[in-house]
């Protein structure tokens, strides 16, 4: 007779104390790594491995990913059919979206105006370098229109030997693009599609389980990430910039500690609740810096916490690439007045409006690309102050892309809901926990 399996709440709670744990070593080996510095004038060996050991578990989760944003946008579509309410859900998904984002840069403006990050921020380098990826309402709309079948895109880089090394990467927007338009036709198609439908949906069953396997090995690659960042940066790094990065982890805390709730208990949710299920999804997301990569996590919390699945299958993997409140809302809005304090221009009323207008609208253009950094030279071009702002931030961005995530999933859950609740189809939680007993 078969062992029976380990009850899925203990499992979630060691997991828990595994990924803090992970996250403790990680600091402790990265501390010990930068003091030993460098070996030959290259990075020493514990170093390397920590770097090796974080890169291959962001690789593993973002190669996963493709195929299950196609496979659950697309399923999702095709199980809307059975909900009668499904286009006022999905106009009720894009409106909360767009409240939270406009929250949230109102919250980055005041901040920014408060904190005054770039007065007397002198000791950093006046001379930076533009950012080599620039983000533009022209590229956005571009990146609408898939240039193949599964939204790849190839980069060429020149190699020390004169050859060219080409990357394959994916556009996260355009996958989404395409996975709708499928699913539309799927749905259009009616019985002549049910042998597709019934492909997609077993091909995302797979992709699921496999992502679970990556994600148990949370703990191991938190350390590496985490041990990474610390050997790169440690904290010196944050000297020139302290009242900046201080602005944007307050910032980021008064989301998620006072206007998530705020918005939780105004629609009769228990913050509680809320960060019981979440909580998981929110950790993975800091340690891996990836909306994307924490989807499957963050979808299972969502469904946890009793939004239909359905419903959550259409409406995380989009919030994935499009509700960002710490990335596209938030960030951008500091980093604009920040640049603007620290070359001594005067922003007025309609620069904020128009902080606010890009960050509302123009959180997409980070689907696929550079995450925040698109969406910061998105925000200073429109305003135009000069791009080399921009390059003055990049030595602390992994450190504040940590929190940035992290503030991204858990609204990517708050959300769907906040909807599920509004239309009435919120379920009680799931008591098992986060993961399934056989997964």
């Amino acid at each position: 007779m078969a062992a029976a399996p380990k009850p899925a709440s203990r499992y979630v709670s060691s997991f828990g104390l595994q990924v803090l744990a992970g996250m403790a070593v990680g600091l402790l080996l990265g501390l010990l790594a930068r003091s030993i510095g460098p070996a030959g004038g290259a990075p020493n060996g514990l170093a390397q491995a920590l770097d090796l050991v974080g890169t291959i578990f962001v690789d593993l989760l973002k190669a996963l990913v493709p195929p299950l944003i196609f496979a659950a946008i697309v399923s999702s579509i095709v199980n809307l059919r059975d909900i009668n309410n499904a286009a006022r859900l999905v106009g009720q998904t894009l409106l909360w979206f767009a409240i939270t984002a406009l929250i949230a840069v109102s919250i980055g403006i005041a901040l920014g105006l408060l904190i005054q990050p770039g007065v007397g921020s002198g000791a950093i380098p006046a001379e930076a370098a533009a950012p080599k990826t620039v983000g533009s309402w022209l590229d956005f709309l571009k990146g609408l229109v898939p240039a193949n079948a599964l939204g790849l895109a190839a980069t060429g880089k020149a190699a020390d030997g004169g050859g060219i090394t080409v990357t394959l990467g994916f556009n996260v927007l355009q996958i989404i693009v395409i996975s709708i338009a499928v699913g539309a036709a799927a749905l259009r198609a009616g019985e002549a599609a049910e042998p597709f439908i019934g492909f997609v949906r077993g091909l995302l069953a797979i992709m699921r389980r496999l992502l679970w396997w990556v994600i148990r090995l949370t703990p191991i690659g938190s350390a590496g990430l985490i041990g990474t960042a610390i050997v790169k940066y440690g904290w010196d790094a944050l000297a020139g910039l302290s009242a900046f990065a201080v602005a944007i982890y307050v910032g980021l805390a008064i989301i998620l500690l006072i206007v998530y709730p705020a918005l939780l208990l105004l629609n009769g949710i228990s913050p509680r609740r809320f960060f019981k299920g979440a909580w998981p999804a929110i950790q993975l997301g800091f340690v891996s810096r990836s909306s994307v990569g924490t989807l499957p996590v963050t979808e299972r919390s969502a469904e946890v916490l009793g939004v239909p699945r359905s419903y959550a299958a259409f409406a995380v993997p989009l919030a994935s690439t499009t509700k960002m409140d710490g990335c596209a809302a938030l960030y951008p809005a500091i980093s604009a007045i920040f640049v603007a304090q620290f070359y001594g221009l005067p922003l007025g009323l309609t620069d904020y409006g128009l902080i606010v207008l890009t960050s509302v609208l123009g959180s997409a253009a980070t689907a696929g690309l550079t995450g925040a950094t698109v969406m910061l030279t998105l925000t200073l071009s429109t305003l135009g102050l000069p791009l080399e702002g921009a390059g003055l931030l990049l030595a602390i961005d992994p450190i504040l892309d940590m929190g940035r995530t992290a503030i991204n999933v858990a609204g990517q859950i708050l959300v769907p809901m906040i909807v599920a609740r509004r239309e009435g189809i919120l379920e009680e939680p799931v008591p098992e926990g986060l993961l399934p007993a056989e997964a």
